[in-house]
């Protein structure tokens, strides 16, 4: 009788090892890193951080301009080109003369805020501060681009890095991929530097460029 239970135990301890191994296999298989993956990554406190700085910023932005000295608001809007550059410094370097401190506060919110949650428009912001303070607009436009893009690292870090490896882990592992064999290929700081990289950047710079200075001839034609 002692053989056939041993048989059976020994049956019952196969059939268990092999549950156990094909659990194993299950959880390792893209399907189950997939189930395990589908947890948001983000947790509570890391959206209510979030959504209480950018509450933070839009209720000071709002206290700000309703407690702005009176002024034509029509005439006050983000510049996206600088024909609206032009316009907004013609309307506003009275009012910037007549009430600085109101002015340079309401336009370091601004600036943060947009620099804070990559909103288009700050590099007009920043020629805006050149075109209305002169050499003293450059300490300002240093200092908001410097707020700002602390901000918006830490919000990146906070729930962007989590957000960007939930949703496009096969792309992230290639890019890190790819970075980790550029940086094996450079030696020394210089061959960040070489000529071909130079020129590259060179000629991106003049193709970027080149839309605008055409622009600029028919205007002026």
């Amino acid at each position: 009788m002692a053989a056939p239970r041993n048989v059976l135990r020994d049956e019952e301890s196969a059939a268990a090892a092999l549950l156990n191994n094909s659990s194993k296999e299950d959880d390792d298989s893209p399907t189950g890193k997939r189930l395990k993956s589908e947890r948001f990554p983000v947790s509570r406190w890391e959206l209510a951080a979030f959504f209480g700085v950018f509450l933070i910023f839009s209720t000071g932005l709002f206290c700000i301009y309703l407690t702005m000295p009176a002024t034509e608001y029509g005439k006050l809007k983000i510049p996206r080109s600088i024909s609206d550059l032009r316009l907004l410094k013609d309307n506003i370097a009275t009012y910037a003369s007549d009430y600085p401190t109101q002015f340079i506060l309401g336009y370091c919110s601004t600036y943060i805020f947009m620099q804070t949650f990559m909103i288009p428009g700050t590099i007009f912001m920043s020629l805006l501060a050149g075109a209305l303070f002169g050499v003293k607009g450059v300490f300002l436009v240093v200092f908001n681009a410097t707020a700002g893009a602390c901000s918006c690292f830490f919000l990146s870090k906070l729930i962007g890095r989590p957000l960007v490896s939930w949703l496009w882990p096969d792309k992230l592992r290639f890019f890190q991929a790819e970075a980790g064999l550029a940086l094996g290929d450079l030696r020394s700081v210089k061959d960040l530097y070489d000529f071909k990289t130079l020129s590259v950047l060179f000629l991106i710079g003049l193709v970027s460029i080149f839309p605008t200075l055409l622009k600029k001839k028919k205007i002026y034609e």
